[in-house]
């Protein structure tokens, strides 16, 4: 048994149950994007939050147990990324990152914004042209120390 074993697991189960990540985090009572990640092995879980998740996807006591685990971070299979998806953020990034680098140091000053202490939205958002996907990233400023 492995936390890759349970997500594997998780994921058979929600396409078998037809199941979608807004309701499954709802009956967790946080994000559809945190729970998301949790499931997904990248999040660690209360024992009341893994004991819903295992009552979803009929997870054994001991899969349960995986779920409340601190996780390896990092689920990408291959340095970069060829799902499609996965791809054109990492593309966003290489074509952008200079710029959201330079903006936030224009406006905080030289630091880093945190992914720890972090929420994240993902909305869809009509257009006449075509439904666009709206992603929110609020991480809090950490400024390098003088020491």
């Amino acid at each position: 048994m492995s936390r890759l074993a349970v997500t594997e697991k998780i994921i058979a189960q929600k396409v078998a149950k037809g199941l979608q990540w807004k309701d499954i985090a709802e009956k967790v009572g946080a994000s559809k994007e945190w729970v998301t990640a949790a499931c997904l092995g990248q999040m660690t879980l209360t024992e009341a939050q893994a004991t819903t998740v295992a009552q979803i996807f009929d997870l054994s006591d001991s899969e349960r147990k995986w779920l409340m685990q601190v996780p390896y971070k990092g689920s990408l299979p291959t340095e970069i990324p060829t799902d499609p998806l996965i791809y054109r953020l990492y593309e966003i990034v290489n074509v952008y990152g200079t710029t959201i680098k330079e903006l936030i140091h224009e406006e905080f000053g030289d630091g880093i914004m945190s992914a720890i202490d972090f929420d994240m939205d993902i909305q869809r958002e009509p257009h006449p042209e075509g439904d666009r996907v709206k992603i929110t990233m609020n991480g809090k400023f950490l400024p390098y120390k003088e020491y």
